[in-house]
């Protein structure tokens, strides 16, 4: 490793982080979390000695493999490297570093690029789930310069969509992994979900909130974030996710009415942190909480009519556009999302 390890860094959506070839990294799964820890400079709030920039959203880490699955052009695992603590864990998702892998499996040749737009099919090996990106690449390079724009990022770049297949129950078994729309823990409705993130979501009226509070704010309350790892902590077994002491799902999302004309304000804690903004796959599952006939985000939800759904979810820095599409029951058939990437750093990163 005295060498340095090719990666490539990159801001996916609202995050940015580390995206390694699978073979770059060792076999060995202590010694490559090992090697990951070093590179993010964790255990240590600052990651001053390292790539990390002392966030969950920018201590992140893409391993990407050309698949050998059907249809299937690369394997992406997620990897989130905690800041202050030695954990590496592979225990969730995360739909905006994966919106960067479209542009680094094409970059590094595990996809040929098409003149135009090129597809990347992406299984995801966290939820073993398939993502499809569309990513431009005119004159068969990838584009990063573009006139899209997303909350939560300076700027515009050029846009890539990503479409989930079947994302319900990903990593819980079941899209409410208690069959229920609405559960109660510590005296408090919550709905459990799971559609690409297990979120625990309730109304941050009942968490003595008004939920459009900046996220420091939020994060200075003791006793609310006490109380919120305490459901957190129950939630686990019932979300079939076991103990959640040291993992990072399920997130706790705390949603109100919408301020800005959207579909649902949100507040989440990720699970420790609140987040500056909202996750792909956590949007994806608050909006399908939405949607459900009861519940903490229905009974507060402004959800627009007909079969195709453009749903905002408000967030402390914007908003996020989720398009659901219901099938003739009304169950949410797919979700689909626009984001954004770009290149920031290609070459040696030293352990």
């Amino acid at each position: 490793m005295s060498q340095g390890i090719r990666a490539m860094w990159m801001r996916g959506g609202t995050s940015k982080g580390g995206y390694f070839i699978a073979g770059d990294l060792p076999l060995d799964l202590a010694a490559r979390d090992a090697v990951l820890l070093r590179v993010m400079g964790s255990p240590d709030p600052r990651q001053i000695d390292g790539m990390g920039g002392a966030d969950p959203l920018t201590s992140k880490v893409a391993v990407v493999a050309p698949s050998q699955r059907p249809g299937v052009d690369v394997d992406y695992l997620f990897l989130q490297v905690f800041v202050d603590q030695a954990i590496v864990s592979d225990g969730q998702n995360c739909g905006n570093i994966l919106a960067g892998v479209g542009p680094f499996a094409i970059e590094r040749g595990l996809v040929k690029a098409q003149d135009g737009r090129t597809e990347v099919r992406i299984f995801m090996e966290n939820t073993a789930q398939v993502a499809i990106a569309t990513v431009e690449t005119p004159g068969g390079k990838v584009n990063y310069e573009g006139m899209a724009r997303i909350d939560g990022v300076p700027g515009s770049s050029a846009p890539v969509g990503i479409v989930f297949q079947d994302t319900a129950g990903s990593t819980c078994g079941a899209l409410l992994p208690t069959g229920n729309a609405v559960d109660v823990i510590d005296g408090v409705k919550v709905t459990l979900i799971d559609n690409g993130m297990p979120c625990v979501v309730l109304a941050a009226a009942d968490m003595g909130i008004r939920g459009d509070e900046p996220p420091a704010e939020l994060e200075a309350d003791a006793e609310l974030r006490a109380r919120l790892e305490a459901i957190r902590l129950k939630a686990g077994p019932m979300m079939n996710l076991g103990d959640v002491a040291e993992k990072s799902v399920p997130k706790m999302t705390m949603v109100s009415a919408p301020r800005q004309d959207g579909c649902i304000a949100t507040r989440t804690f990720i699970p420790h942190r609140c987040h500056k903004a909202i996750g792909v796959l956590g949007a994806v599952s608050v909006a399908t909480a939405c949607l459900l006939p009861e519940g903490p985000a229905a009974a507060l939800a402004n959800v627009p009519e007909g079969a195709e759904k453009q749903m905002s979810v408000e967030h402390p820095t914007g908003e996020f556009t989720v398009l659901a599409r219901l099938d003739a029951a009304g169950e949410v058939q797919s979700a689909g999302v626009l984001r954004t990437a770009r290149k920031l750093f290609d070459g040696l990163v030293f352990p």
